[in-house]
């Protein structure tokens, strides 16, 4: 019998948003998405979310988008992307040491071929992109641009560690394009998950840089998002506390727990 992979795909141009956070729920992912509050100005979203997840919960794939000037770059993002749903999920089938490789170089082979670079020229604006994979214990990620992604156990913030990379500003893909350049530049890692309960929040800049920038604090965000046993009653309520602090900008969230049943490396001191 064929499997039949779970997958959640959404572009901002497609339903905007304005002045309604929404969450929506697809095994334990949780993809919330607003607009911005249109008494502070919003009237458009251009962001965009791709997700692929096992059935089993053996992996999940995700893709956070946020674009400028049009949707059109998250849109040409989503559609590669998808246009290559079926390789992506055969390189996930590998062993978790080769599997995350592999994949990193299937993405800058799409991302630095000539259709690709050619269908960039094409299009109005472009996008930050953020992809995340977790696959049994460990975490890989792959970013262009200044989404944000965090990682969020106990044992790591008792040592003040919440992020994972930075955001990275003047990085984009789409009409200016960092795959263009003679030197592409982006982030990747990889990181252990600690035993327990792990939380993994990818953003975009949105939910930071609104009001008080309280979000900004990654202390206050590991309270945000762990605060609650239920992870989409955390993303519904800073959504719509961008709300109720007149966010213009769209905020896009995608949050996932994962409990991990394998020790991880403990401290020397």
């Amino acid at each position: 019998m064929e499997q039949t992979w779970n997958k959640f795909s959404w572009i901002g141009s497609e339903e905007l948003y304005l002045d309604h956070p929404a969450t929506s729920r697809m095994n334990r992912m949780i993809i919330g998405r607003y607009g911005g509050n249109t008494a502070a100005g919003a009237d458009k979203n251009e962001d965009g979310v791709y997700v692929l997840s096992e059935p089993d919960g053996g992996w999940e794939f995700a893709m956070l988008l946020d674009a400028h000037h049009t949707a059109e770059s998250a849109e040409l993002l989503v559609r590669t992307i998808n246009g290559e749903a079926g390789e992506i999920i055969r390189l996930l089938a590998l062993p978790v040491q080769q599997a995350f490789r592999e994949l990193e170089a299937f993405l800058l082979a799409i991302f630095q071929s000539e259709s690709f670079l050619n269908q960039c020229k094409q299009v109005t604006g472009e996008t930050a992109c953020l992809i995340c994979v977790r696959m049994e214990n460990y975490l890989w990620w792959f970013s262009v641009g200044d989404n944000s992604l965090y990682l969020l156990h106990p044992e790591l913030a008792a040592r003040g560690q919440y992020a994972l990379g930075q955001r990275n500003y003047y990085e984009w893909i789409g009409f200016v394009n960092t795959f263009a350049q003679p030197v592409a530049c982006y982030s990747s890692g990889i990181r252990e998950l600690r035993q327990g309960r792990n939380v993994i929040v990818m953003t975009t800049d949105g939910l930071l840089e609104v009001g008080a920038r309280l979000l900004e604090d990654p202390r206050r965000l590991y309270e945000a998002f762990t605060g609650r046993e239920d992870l989409e009653e955390c993303v519904a309520e800073v959504l719509t506390g961008v709300h109720e602090q007149l966010g213009r900008d769209s905020a896009t969230v995608v949050a996932w727990s994962y409990d991990n049943d394998k020790a991880g490396a403990m401290p020397s001191d």
